[in-house]
């Protein structure tokens, strides 16, 4: 029977990792942001009519937090589109 001493060294995260996001990461998530708040605000107006018959107001709420959720999708996409587009505006 092996004990988990001898294992600790795996289980553990590696000497490398501190526990804190590098700025690489911290950018990404600062890049997703938009689109992660619309994503909980459709959410919150989603959850708001599981208990009860959504009014024409729900309703009106709820596209717009869909509307949210797309534009702010769709400028993601676009920024990275856009960052990743090495090519340098000549013919291909």
């Amino acid at each position: 029977m092996k004990s988990i001493a001898a294992l600790q060294a795996t289980v553990t995260a590696a000497a490398l990792f501190d526990g804190e996001p590098s700025g690489v990461e911290l950018d990404a998530i600062e890049l997703e942001t938009p689109a992660i708040l619309a994503d909980v605000a459709l959410l919150d107006a989603q959850i708001m009519t599981i208990d009860r018959t959504p009014s024409q107001l729900d309703h009106q709420r709820i596209r717009r937090a869909r509307r949210r959720v797309l534009a702010a999708r769709r400028d993601l996409a676009n920024r990275s589109a856009a960052s990743d587009s090495t090519v340098s505006g000549g013919a291909a």
